[in-house]
């Protein structure tokens, strides 16, 4: 496989390409130091794969992946990063990202990469701590007739308004929005998100975005 390694800290974006390129099934064909750089590496040697930092001072990788994904969808983007940041991990799962992986790690970086070769999506962390007990790898059922994705088994226990309700969150809709999409009160939808979280064993709202779009992924 061919990747692209983008970090602002040269020693670590070094250290990465030392690290992969003893592994006989990786080529590092590139290196950069922000967004805009990616961005430009990306288009020039279209790698397999890109393995990004998130917060770089030339650029945010997160927005350069959005870039890229905007005119290549079939983009392999994986975040390498200090910060498994609920937000960071959401914005990157809902654009389309193939992993968030946590820096401390580094020796499963290459399996992850293969996995990602595989049509994996990979996350490590709290994340994947969290991934075994809620269900990820369950696939969705095929689209409905409006286009939206039907409920997949990993959500089988909700009733029809509570998976209303996981989808307007999994957008990012706070309460108050949720409550006006869907005509009902605020005090409704916070019953009705206690009630998501208790059937899914899931600990905050953010978990519940990141299952339904690891959900959708897997399909």
């Amino acid at each position: 496989m061919k990747v692209l390694i983008v970090d602002d800290d040269a020693l670590v974006a070094q250290s990465l390409s030392t690290i992969l390129s003893v592994e006989d099934d990786v080529e590092v064909v590139g290196l950069g130091r922000s967004g805009p750089e990616a961005i430009e590496k990306y288009r020039e040697l279209k790698p397999d794969i890109l393995l990004m930092d998130i917060q770089m001072p030339g650029g945010d990788g997160l927005s350069a992946a959005e870039r890229i994904l905007a005119g290549d969808v079939a983009a392999r983007i994986v975040f390498l990063t200090t910060f498994s940041d609920d937000e960071y991990i959401v914005r990157a799962l809902r654009m389309g990202s193939r992993g968030y992986l946590i820096k401390q790690d580094v020796a499963q970086i290459a399996p992850a990469l293969r996995s990602v070769m595989a049509g994996v999506c990979v996350l490590e962390g709290e994340v994947l701590e969290r991934s075994a007990t809620m269900g990820l790898s369950a696939r969705p059922e095929p689209d409905g007739p409006q286009g939206r994705p039907l409920r997949g088994t990993v959500f089988a226990a909700l009733t029809d308004r509570e998976y209303e309700v996981v989808e307007a969150v999994a957008e990012g809709l706070d309460n108050a929005e949720v409550a006006a999409r869907l005509f009902m009160s605020e005090g409704t939808v916070r019953n009705h998100i206690s009630s998501i979280l208790a059937k899914l064993g899931l600990r905050n709202r953010t978990q519940v975005a990141v299952m339904y779009y690891r959900s959708a992924q897997a399909g």
